[in-house]
């Protein structure tokens, strides 16, 4: 039995190389495309129609793709994240969507840690300064002297707020999940309502997953409630915040900064007024890159690939 099966995780397209002569051995046709980030929906309409599975990235699975696609078996994404699938309408049909959870966490808290040093020790505005031949000290503040506010205390929100208290931060956390006591306990961490939390936090950490209820979470009425010395840091999904709404707060100084390692469309496009607001670090949505935890996704991504396919193959035998 020959499966052909579809190839567009960004990551994953560079080492496909590497597991072509495995893959192929377990009866799979590669079939590669070239993508920059993800595949629309459009686009994958126009390759589905023969494929039996496919290792995706953040590409737009939507009922209509699935609708043309009925020799479709599994669904094996590259990374953690799957609101870019519809779930619910694969489910129904048969097919299995797999993924690998908490595949980046410690890369991204990295990311997040790295953010607010830069920010609390401002360690890029000094960097500018000097190089326009100013020799200028503006005032600084120790972490220690901090609160931070992690929004979405998951294995993600997690690993940032051990690597805060290591900084002997005073962490808020906000999540519909009632914390274990063990891990309050090893962090101090104090579970409050969202409005509190934004209310105090002199740092804002947004780690939440990308569904209905975090669906532009933070919008002009929480940005009104944080501190106008605050900063705003998203590594998670860029939908989690109202990206017109932040424009605006960082244009009229509703807070003091933020850092975005995601956008509400990637790439960013060239004419986002994000790209000229100074106290606004930006990144290409890249706060998971750590060779380490990328290996550990190749593989665990051909694994549930062949998971589901053989699992289908045995299903077709048996009927």
């Amino acid at each position: 039995m020959t499966w052909r099966v579809l190839v567009s995780a960004p990551y994953f397209i560079p080492v496909i190389e590497e597991y072509r002569h495995r893959l192929v051995t377990e009866g799979v046709h590669l079939v590669p495309v070239q993508v920059r980030e993800r595949l629309s929906e459009a686009e994958l309409l126009e390759v589905i129609t023969d494929i039996d599975g496919i290792i995706c990235g953040d590409d737009r699975i939507t009922k209509r793709v699935l609708d043309a696609a009925p020799r479709l078996k599994v669904i094996s994404k590259w990374g953690t994240g799957i609101d870019s699938i519809d779930s619910e309408e694969a489910k129904r049909r048969g097919i299995p969507v797999y993924r690998t959870p908490n595949a980046f966490s410690e890369p991204v808290a990295d990311t997040v840690l790295g953010y607010i040093l830069a920010f609390a020790r401002k360690l890029p505005l000094m960097d500018r300064q000097i190089r326009k031949g100013r020799w200028e000290k503006p005032p600084l503040v120790s972490l220690g002297e901090c609160t931070l506010g992690v929004v979405g205390v998951g294995n993600c929100g997690k690993a940032v707020a051990r690597r805060a208290m290591a900084f002997g931060m005073h962490i808020l956390g906000n999540d519909i999940v009632e914390m274990s006591k063990d891990f309050l306990s090893e962090t101090g961490i104090q579970m409050v309502s969202l409005g509190e939390l934004l209310a105090k936090a002199d740092f804002v950490s947004l780690n939440p997953d990308l569904n209905p209820t975090s669906y532009h979470l933070i919008n002009k009425k929480q940005l009104d409630m944080m501190k106008p010395s605050a900063y705003l840091i998203n590594a998670s999904r860029g939908p989690v915040v109202d990206e017109p709404a932040l424009v605006r707060a960082l244009q009229e100084g509703w807070i003091a900064g933020a850092a975005l390692d995601v956008f509400e469309e990637e790439p960013l496009p060239a004419y986002s007024p994000l790209r000229t607001i100074k106290n606004c670090l930006l990144a290409p949505h890249n706060a998971n890159s750590s060779p380490r935890a990328w290996q550990r996704v190749h593989e665990n991504t051909v694994y549930n690939l062949l998971k589901g396919l053989h699992a289908a193959g045995a299903l077709n035998e048996s009927s």
